[in-house]
């Protein structure tokens, strides 16, 4: 067992430490805690659509654009391939009404913690956090 926590962070814990929102503080206090920070390809890839986005369609600037690139490349992550076991994607999307990429974050947990039982999964989506608390992937 690891001392220190495990937080594997979804695709809008990603987007809500790189851009303001009403999640973004508790995003960057999770940020600055000790700990190992977990991100997957899945929400490393969809952060960096997010951003092509916001930056082609001129939401933001470049130059804010280009931040949140730096941020998302400097941040505490660490980057990790990993995915969903494919026997457990079907058992849980019986269980929890989810999207697909939240389906994939929890499986993909659920694939994290068999290894590392301290593993939370960090989300600021309703639906998949209590998939996630369900699972055993929150402490409350």
């Amino acid at each position: 067992m690891m001392s220190e926590p495990v937080v594997y962070w979804d695709t809008s814990a990603i987007l809500s430490a790189l851009f303001r929102d009403e999640h973004s503080a508790a995003a960057a206090t999770h940020a600055r805690s000790p700990g190992f920070h977990f991100v997957a390809s899945l929400g490393w890839t969809e952060a960096y659509a997010v951003m092509g986005r916001l930056e082609r369609e001129g939401a933001l600037s470049k130059l804010l654009v280009d931040a949140a690139r730096d941020a998302l490349e400097s941040g505490p992550w660490r980057r990790i391939n990993a995915g969903p076991n494919w026997k457990s994607v079907p058992l849980l999307a019986r269980l929890w009404p989810l999207r697909g990429a939240d389906l994939w974050h929890l499986a993909t947990a659920k694939e994290l913690q068999s290894g590392i039982p301290e593993l939370t999964l960090l989300s600021f989506d309703e639906r998949l956090n209590l998939a996630a608390k369900g699972e055993g992937l929150l402490r409350t």
